[in-house]
């Protein structure tokens, strides 16, 4: 055993013996790389397994509770961003859906969003729109592609084209789910939305927007967050602007998810356990911080500084019509 008159010592020993093994390891791999990236893919699709095995448990026990008056109890996640995958999967064991069917738009590259678990979990067939030919590249080669009935389509949405993408794209009437998170036109885009019918509709909100005012950011046909303001906190609609629409389009607003991220809305209709819920009571401001500075440098702002940070840029006030300022 090695005697150390000093503690640095000891700190260097172990760098170098870490720097051996490390060169050992590069040696060992360098030889063979196309084993690596099996090796590597393979454990990925055991983690992927793993999750999906553990949360068909976590489906069980949250189907024998009462979660109806509040949805974020169900939450988990495996392919969501946040919890979302727990929720919808509740909501969809708990009300009718005829038609097994998805549309959402402003996936990236599908790896994180809201219906990839419906997809590899439940067998659902969808439909995903985004703005990037790289993006639709990387799903058309992910092997989920060719193991489910997904299509994937580039398009940059706006209002003058959304009910024709998905008209061509073979979708109409009925559908289970609609999920929109293009971090822009959300309300417009929704607004426009009369050629499917779904049953479910999650869209993203703008927690930074408050609650008291119905808003949301004016239409314009280019908008792009990042472009919009350096912070990236000035796009979408309030939680109220959405539950004041889904109300005019036949729906009931039953919740959000715990990142004040998604609200939930279902066909009044065929509401079955939910109640339709007051976004006054239900909202609460969102705790991440992904603002920016002038630089594009993450400046973790809190809440309060996040809404001062976009004070006095332009909005529409559903309630009044007309523009005003943040």
């Amino acid at each position: 055993m090695m005697y150390y008159k000093k503690p640095y010592l000891k700190k260097i020993w172990n760098k170098w013996l870490s720097l051996i093994h490390i060169n050992r390891t590069i040696n060992e791999v360098s030889g063979n790389v196309s084993e690596l990236k099996v090796q590597i893919n393979e454990t990925k699709e055991g983690i992927d397994i793993a999750k999906l095995l553990f949360s068909k448990v976590l489906i069980h026990n949250n189907l024998q509770m009462d979660y109806s008056h509040d949805i974020q109890k169900a939450e988990f996640k495996v392919f969501s961003q946040w919890g979302d995958d727990g929720i919808i999967q509740y909501i969809i064991n708990k009300i009718e859906f005829k038609t097994t069917t998805f549309i959402e738009f402003g996936v990236q590259n599908y790896l994180e969003s809201n219906t990839r678990f419906l997809l590899i979990n439940n067998n659902w067939s969808g439909l995903v729109i985004d703005g990037s030919e790289d993006n639709i590249k990387y799903i058309k080669n992910d092997p989920i592609y060719w193991k489910y009935n997904l299509k994937a389509i580039t398009h940059f949405i706006t209002k003058e084209n959304i009910n024709e993408i998905i008209e061509e794209a073979g979708y109409k009437d009925e559908i289970g789910i609609l999920s929109i998170d293009i971090d822009g036109n959300d309300y417009w885009i929704w607004e426009t939305i009369t050629i499917v019918e779904p049953v479910m509709v999650i869209i993203e909100f703008n927690a930074v927007f408050g609650i008291d005012r119905p808003i949301t950011i004016p239409y314009s046909d280019g908008f792009v967050r990042e472009n919009a303001h350096f912070s990236y906190l000035y796009f979408g609609a309030s939680l109220s602007a959405l539950e004041r629409l889904g109300k005019e389009k036949g729906y009931s607003f039953i919740g959000i998810n715990s990142a004040s991220v998604n609200a939930y809305f279902i066909k009044t209709e065929k509401l079955g356990i939910f109640k339709e819920k007051d976004p006054q009571n239900i909202f609460s401001p969102s705790k991440f911080r992904e603002s920016r500075d002038k630089n594009n440098n993450l400046n973790h702002l809190n809440y309060e500084d996040r809404q001062k940070c976009i004070r006095g840029l332009p909005v529409y006030n559903l309630e009044n019509n007309e523009r005003e300022l943040f």
